[in-house]
C-alpha cells in the first residue's frame, strides 16, 4: 500500500437501485471510522428514480454513464476517485456495519493480501454464504447439496465463517482491494460485462501471488437482487462461467466444461427453473446470446 490522498476510495455502480442506494450511502461514514475516504457512484443508465436520489446527495461524487457493464462502471468509478491506498467495492444493495472498514484495512495492509472480504449477513440477519472455491470440472454440475468440496463451489459450512482465512474468491458485494494491485492487474475485466469479474480478479491476484482473505471481524448486510435477475442476466452468468473456465484452462478442458454446463442447465430446466430454458438455447445457439458479451461467434464462448 502506497502514499495516497485518502485511505479508502469507496466505489459503487448503480443500475435501477432506487430502493437501496440511500441506505448504503448513509452507512458509509460510520463504517469508515477514522479513515479518510471518498465516495464515487457511477450510474449505469438507471431508468427508475436512482439518478434523482443521487442528485440530492452531497456525500458522494456522481458520474452518469451509459450501461457498458458492471466491470466497466467499477473501473470508471476508480478513475474518477482520488488516489487511495485501498478501493472499497460496494454493491448498491449493501449496508456496512460501523467501524467495519478499518478492520478490513488492517488485514489489507499485510504484504501478501490483495483482497479482503467481510462476513456478510442476509436482510433477516442470517449468514450469507459469500465464500467460494475456484471453478473446476467437478463443481460445474450444481451438486452443492452433496456438501462435498470436490462438487461444491459455494462454501456453506458455518464453521468456515468463524475464523479469518484465505479463500479463492468471494462474492463481490463488499470487497476491499489494494489499489496498487488493482492497477497492476488492470482492474476488472470489462469483457465479462456482468458476473464473473470478481472471480476473475481474485484468481488473477492469486496467480500473481496475492491472497484474498476473509475476516469475520468486519460485518455488512447484503439485500441481494438489488437490480433483479432476469433470464438474460442468468444467461450472462452461466456463459461467463464457461468463458472464465476457458480462459484459465484452455479449449480442450473448456469443451468438456461447456457440455457439462449444458447438461446442468437442461436438468435445472426440467426441474422447473424457467430461466434455464433461454439459457440452454443461448448455450446451443450462439446467435441468441446477449450481444453485450461479444460471445456469439462460436459454440464455445471466448
Amino acid at each position: 500500500m502506497t502514499d495516497a490522498s485518502v485511505d479508502v476510495a469507496a466505489v459503487v455502480v448503480t443500475y435501477n437501485s432506487e430502493r437501496h442506494i440511500a441506505d448504503l450511502l448513509d452507512s458509509i461514514p460510520a463504517a469508515m471510522g477514522d479513515l479518510s475516504y471518498s465516495v464515487v457512484v457511477v450510474d449505469n443508465g438507471s431508468t427508475d428514480g436512482t439518478r434523482e436520489i443521487l442528485q440530492t446527495r452531497t456525500d458522494c461524487t456522481v458520474v452518469l454513464s451509459r450501461n457498458d457493464g458492471y466491470a466497466a462502471g467499477m473501473n470508471r468509478a476508480v478513475r474518477h476517485s482520488p488516489d487511495a491506498a485501498a478501493i472499497l467495492i460496494l454493491n448498491p444493495d449493501a449496508v456496512l456495519d460501523a467501524d467495519s472498514v478499518p478492520v478490513m484495512y488492517d488485514v489489507l495492509r499485510r504484504p501478501e493480501v490483495a483482497v479482503v472480504a467481510p462476513r456478510v449477513r442476509e436482510q433477516d440477519g442470517s449468514l450469507s454464504p459469500t465464500l467460494r472455491r475456484g471453478p473446476t470440472m467437478g463443481r460445474v454440475g450444481g451438486l452443492s447439496f452433496t456438501g462435498w468440496p470436490v462438487f461444491t463451489e459455494r462454501i456453506e459450512d458455518p464453521e468456515q465463517y468463524q475464523t479469518e482465512h484465505e479463500v479463492e474468491w468471494a462474492v463481490g458485494a463488499i470487497l476491499l482491494v489494494d489499489s496498487g494491485r488493482y492497477a497492476t492487474l488492470g482492474g476488472m475485466d470489462e469483457s465479462y460485462f456482468l458476473y464473473s469479474e470478481e472471480t476473475d480478479f481474485s484468481l488473477r491476484a492469486k496467480d500473481a501471488g496475492w491472497a484474498t482473505v476473509f475476516t469475520p471481524a468486519a460485518g455488512a448486510m447484503h439485500v441481494g437482487g438489488g437490480s433483479g435477475e432476469s433470464a438474460t442476466t442468468h444467461t450472462m452468468k452461466i456463459l461467463n462461467r464457461v468463458r472464465l473456465y476457458r480462459r484459465r484452462t484452455g479449449t480442450v478442458r473448456a469443451t468438456v466444461y461447456f457440455w457439462l454446463t449444458v447438461a446442468t442447465e437442461l436438468r435445472r430446466a426440467l426441474l422447473g427453473h424457467a430461466k434455464s430454458w433461454p439459457t440452454l438455447r443461448a448455450l446451443l445457439k450462439p446467435a441468441e446470446r446477449p450481444p453485450l458479451l461479444g460471445a456469439s461467434d462460436a459454440l464455445l464462448p471466448k
